[in-house]
């Protein structure tokens, strides 16, 4: 790594690839008495680290005492040893790693977001993304209110502590907050003596409970965050539902349970998702798979080998070779040490950024027709450089198997995806795409395809993103920075 990649990654220049990007990740977990909280949550965050690499942060409860820090960054370089031991130990403690769907990333947006009230303090962690959370804030501010962050984060706790004035418990509080609340949320809350776990109605963010070998109960984003820490898993948290951890055990709060449909965000089996996740029931390694398969019944293609685009393409390319015959090759080495971000301040850096991430091996491709497997193309410059790789190290044939839909709609429920001028879907019908990207041939997963890829998943899926069909009303538009746009005065 170059002294200029250093002092430009130390100056929060690093920006995210041109293709999609993360969803956050949230942990929080409640134990029968004082022990050190702040490393089991670290490790679970660790555990959640592909689902955003902006920022991360931990808050331990001791006692009703709050101790925290959130910073940019990775976890392993946000919390060094110091700064996990200054935590200290408690017996509550909520983590969060993220993406900004919403909000420019610095550190006043980093989560947890902690809450100072005249009822008890309160610390909020938050994936997904609100449709209304521009309505709320402008409604909040207009009775006084002052925001000190640019995330939907806030405008949720100010919706829970409006409510609390009014209720007498923090559960309360939230139960009456979701119904004005629209949109995705997967939340974990602490106050001084709860720990609380809630998900939207239409279960768009997955979010499950489990249980670690010594009684502490535990709440993430994803099972793999359980196994990191030796927890079992209990279940998925039902949409609508809200879960209440105290020292008189666990509560399940129904109210808005069945009140929409079941729609979770295809996309975490297509991508944001650990392949060693299982959500809803369906393990997200077999959901991949089954792409792969359904790929090849679609858009079969006479070829010598088939390759993988490092990480989420690399099952569905196998269950494209298992279902083709055509035998799996392992086609690109990964720079791991770059991860899912790099250095791309102009289109030119963007484009020889690739080659840095990724490097072929040559006597894989060289001389053969090549099946190409990635999870999605969203603006096509990313796709058509690795098409050129794959060319440059002699392939024949480069034949692009895309294992999702084309993205034709902007989403607006967590997923990065704001304006169709930047969908290359949305400018380019697929044989000019395949043209623009320079493949022999190119084919996506179809709608129905991509709707059967988790048949055993205990849910149904919004694919908005694909068809525009939404399970919600949602606003004609709501960019990325829409709480930072300039007042005029």
């Amino acid at each position: 790594m170059s002294a200029l990649f250093i002092l430009l990654e130390r100056k929060g220049m690093i920006l995210m690839s041109s293709g999609l990007h993360e969803e956050c990740g949230v942990f929080g977990i409640y134990t029968g008495s004082t022990s050190d909280v702040a490393a089991q949550t670290y490790f679970a965050l660790y555990a959640l680290q592909h689902r955003g690499q902006e920022s991360c942060g931990i808050v331990v409860n001791d006692k009703g005492l709050f101790s925290y820090h959130k910073d940019t960054g990775l976890v392993p370089e946000v919390f060094t040893e110091s700064n996990l031991k200054k935590l200290g130990q408690g017996n509550i403690a909520v983590g969060h790693v993220r993406y900004s769907t919403t909000g420019n990333n610095n550190r006043s947006n980093a989560q947890p977001l902690v809450v100072r009230h005249i009822k008890g303090p309160m610390a909020i962690a938050h994936n997904g993304n609100l449709v209304n959370a521009r309505e709320l804030r402008e409604k909040y501010e207009l009775k006084g209110a002052i925001f000190h962050n640019t995330n939907d984060t806030e405008v949720i706790s100010y919706a829970i502590t409006e409510q609390r004035l009014a209720h007498p418990s923090i559960e309360e509080a939230v139960e009456q907050a979701m119904y004005k609340l629209k949109g995705a949320y997967s939340l974990v809350i602490m106050s001084p003596k709860k720990l609380i776990a809630a998900r939207d109605p239409n279960g768009f963010r997955p979010l499950c409970m489990g249980k670690t070998e010594s009684g502490a109960i535990v709440f993430a984003s994803e099972t793999c965050a359980l196994d990191s820490i030796g927890a079992n898993f209990i279940r998925d948290i039902l949409p609508g539902e809200l879960i209440v951890v105290d020292n008189n055990g666990i509560r399940s709060i129904k109210t808005h349970c069945n009140k929409a449909p079941f729609s979770m965000c295809v996309f975490e089996y297509v991508y944001f998702a650990r392949p060693d996740s299982v959500i809803e029931g369906a393990s997200v390694h077999k959901a991949r798979l089954n792409a792969g398969r359904i790929l090849w019944e679609e858009h079969p293609v006479e070829a010598d080998v088939v390759v993988g685009v490092p990480d989420s393409g690399l099952d569905a390319a196998l269950g494209f070779s298992r279902a083709s015959g055509i035998p799996y090759g392992v086609g690109f080495i990964k720079n791991r040490y770059v991860g899912r971000t790099f250095i791309q301040p102009t289109q030119s850096q963007r484009s020889n950024s690739v080659r840095i991430k990724l490097n072929v091996i040559n006597e894989v491709v060289k001389g053969k027709r090549v099946v190409l497997i990635d999870d999605s193309i969203v603006r096509g410059t990313t796709c058509a450089r690795i098409v050129s790789l794959i060319r440059e190290a002699g392939a024949k044939e480069v034949h692009m198997r895309i294992s999702s839909p084309p993205f034709t709609n902007p989403c607006y429920f967590g997923t990065d995806i704001d304006s169709k001028e930047n969908l290359i879907a949305c400018q380019m019908n697929i044989s000019e795409i395949c043209k623009h990207i320079g493949a022999d041939s190119l084919g996506y997963l179809s709608i129905e395809g991509v709707k059967a890829i988790a048949s055993d998943a205990k849910c149904k899926f919004c694919t908005g993103c694909f068809d525009g069909k939404y399970p919600i009303d949602v606003p004609k538009e709501m960019p990325k920075d829409k709480f930072e746009s300039k007042i005029n005065e």
